[in-house]
């Protein structure tokens, strides 16, 4: 959020920022983004998964960074909450280095996946790796 600023951005924007009170970090316009993150031109910026870029701008580089992206605040709730119950029971079972390289693999996979089948918007987050991808058609 503080890449888009978007109380100065969105200035006649319907509906208008989340939480303005934040500054530069409030919410896009709940009809944006309903997760309560930033917009999709922002996380494009940042890494998110989409096709073309990968396929045609050779950007292999997003089928890593978008697995570290969040759709917004409820998308990170989620992933926190599976990690909570799942990730630390997996921890104490495999250990760090086992269970790191298991993300990063089938978070690698699932952007493969991602891609292939959803060419028409972005993609963060990392499905195959913990709980859930979020296409988003924002």
């Amino acid at each position: 959020m503080m890449v888009r600023n978007c109380p100065k951005n969105n200035q006649g924007f319907e509906g208008g920022c989340v939480a303005r009170f934040l500054g530069r970090l409030s919410f896009e316009p709940l009809k944006e983004n309903p997760l309560f993150g930033p917009s999709s031109n922002t996380l494009e910026k940042l890494g998110a998964l989409k096709w073309d870029k990968v396929v045609h701008g050779n950007q292999a580089w997003r089928l890593i960074t978008c697995i570290w992206l969040h759709a917004g605040v409820i998308h990170l709730l989620a992933n926190m909450l599976s990690l909570i119950f799942i990730g630390i029971r997996l921890e104490q079972e495999f250990g760090f280095i086992r269970v790191g390289l298991i993300y990063l693999l089938s978070g690698f996979g699932g952007s493969v996946l991602s891609s292939l089948f959803i060419q028409r918007s972005i993609s963060v987050g990392a499905s195959g790796a913990s709980s859930c991808r979020c296409s988003c058609n924002i």
